[in-house]
């Protein structure tokens, strides 16, 4: 367990950073530097022509500011549409089953990854194509700034990559990588190093959508993840925890316990005294499970720090910002994970995740998910509402309709205004996430102009700085983005 001297020297540091303003690479919007982005990905701009996509960006939704998508090993943020979603009205009319690979969309120097054994990850999608070389100076013509877009998606298999992989409770390694892993650690540095020097950017952008161990073995986010799959336990993660004052062997003990537990509450065997009483006994007998879950999280944020500190080192121009996953939306435990004060100190902008019709059917999935873990004594809609009571949403719809509705616009506004508040005394900039056409299943809420419209005006409504248009340009139909303009125009931001 941690001793009481470490965890006030821990606490005394956060309240230290929390308290320092961050330095910011953007003004406050007006009608003329508002931020509007888009995320796109390198395939768009080869399969329609960069001019093309850089004027119908404009024209359309006035977007400002590209995200593009560097490097991942994802379809959230690279490739076309989805295999099996209806295809977009722009692009080429065709999936990309069977071709889509994923990796680096740039060319990089080797000189950056001398230490690191993950040396080999150039896309072989798009040939020798390098995205940023392309459209940075088209761009820039245009007025329009770039910030590279990279994500903690990785595939099993690549060369070098084990050395870099988390352990799972089992002991296997996983297709996560771990942020105590020197060798991970390198990786990062080198490739935001590669950028930041390589290329005339505006920014640069990264995200993680992962979670500690304990969340995870309680399947509190929309995937449902397994159990016995949930990470890190490796040598790097042990130090680390040693030298917190956490024992490692304890909290891996506690986690097979509540392993356990969690799959025969799966199964459907309610334990004696109840889940949630049980997860409590557990918890009292190892406290050491929440300490582990710290830990994943300060080692996600110093991973943040350091990759903050060494783009800033480079170019002290350059914007800096994190991609925030949308559990945070739906799982309490992530959300406290989330204090945006805290990381302002090295976080320019934020993008909040505030995908609005896809949240629908992922919070029904969350609900699900831990309705059959900690909360399998509580009703389904029951559940749900002490959900929206806790995380203070509104009116949204009940279990039976969610899927289909999607979360309304007053959403989007209550979680902008939050996070605006959390922000307070900073500069760092809140671009919240608009979803546009994310994939959701048959008969399930999808994008309309007029919803686009409405939740970019909440947005700003909340006090955002901009906002990010989401997931990927190669997904979204063009009639919504031109809501998203329409919105703009009616704000006088565009």
């Amino acid at each position: 367990m941690m001793d009481r001297r470490t965890f006030l020297e821990m606490a005394a540091g956060s309240a230290i950073a929390a308290a320092a303003p961050a330095r910011s690479a953007f003004a406050s919007p007006t009608k003329s530097d508002a931020m509007i982005g888009i995320q796109i990905g390198a395939v768009s701009f080869v399969d329609e022509g960069a001019e093309k996509v850089l004027e119908i960006c404009q024209q359309d939704a006035s977007v400002n500011t590209l995200f593009v998508a560097t490097f991942t090993y994802g379809r959230g943020i690279a490739g076309r549409q989805v295999p099996g979603q209806p295809l977009p009205d722009h692009g080429a009319q065709q999936y990309d089953t069977g071709t889509f690979r994923g990796g680096s969309y740039t060319q990089y120097d080797p000189k950056y990854f001398t230490n690191t054994t993950f040396k080999e990850f150039r896309a072989p999608d798009l040939g020798s194509y390098d995205v940023l070389e392309d459209v940075i100076p088209k761009a820039k013509k245009r007025g329009m700034k770039t910030i590279a877009w990279f994500e903690d998606v990785f595939s099993s298999g690549l060369p070098g990559i084990e050395k870099l992989q988390e352990v799972e409770l089992s002991g296997k390694n996983a297709t996560t990588l771990c942020f105590n892993n020197p060798n991970y650690q390198a990786w990062m540095l080198g490739i935001a190093e590669n950028w930041a020097r390589g290329y005339e950017l505006d920014g640069i952008m990264w995200g993680s959508e992962r979670q500690g161990a304990f969340s995870n073995i309680l399947g509190a986010s929309h995937g449902h993840p397994n159990p016995e799959r949930v990470t890190c336990f490796c040598q790097y993660c042990f130090a680390r925890a040693r030298s917190m004052g956490i024992n490692p062997d304890r909290a891996k003990q506690g986690f097979l316990e509540l392993e356990r537990v969690v799959i025969a509450s799966r199964k459907g065997t309610k334990p004696k005294d109840g889940a949630y009483v049980e997860l409590w006994r557990l918890m009292l007998r190892y406290p050491e499970l929440l300490a582990w879950e710290s830990l994943w999280t300060s080692s996600l944020r110093a991973a943040q720090k350091s990759l903050y500190d060494k783009i800033k080192s480079v170019n002290p121009k350059l914007g800096v910002g994190w991609h925030i996953w949308h559990n945070n939306s739906f799982n309490p435990i992530y959300r406290a994970e989330q204090d945006y004060a805290e990381m302002a100190p090295y976080s320019d902008f934020l993008k909040v995740v505030m995908y609005q019709n896809c949240a629908g059917e992922r919070m029904v999935d969350y609900v699900n998910s831990v309705g059959s873990t900690y909360f399998a004594d509580v009703p389904k809609q029951e559940l749900l509402e002490f959900h929206y009571r806790v995380l203070d949403y509104g009116n949204e719809a009940g279990m039976d309709r969610l899927s289909e509705t999607g979360f309304s616009a007053d959403y989007v506004l209550r979680e902008t205004k939050r996070a605006k508040a959390d922000l307070v005394g900073t500069q760092t900039k809140l671009w919240p996430g608009i979803d546009i056409d994310i994939p959701t299943e048959a008969g399930h809420a999808r994008c309309t102009p007029e919803g686009t419209k409405a939740v970019v005006k909440a947005a700003f409504e909340g006090g955002a700085d901009g906002v990010l248009l989401s997931r990927k340009y190669s997904e979204m139909k063009l009639a919504n983005l031109r809501g998203a303009g329409e919105a703009l125009k009616e704000l006088h931001l565009a």
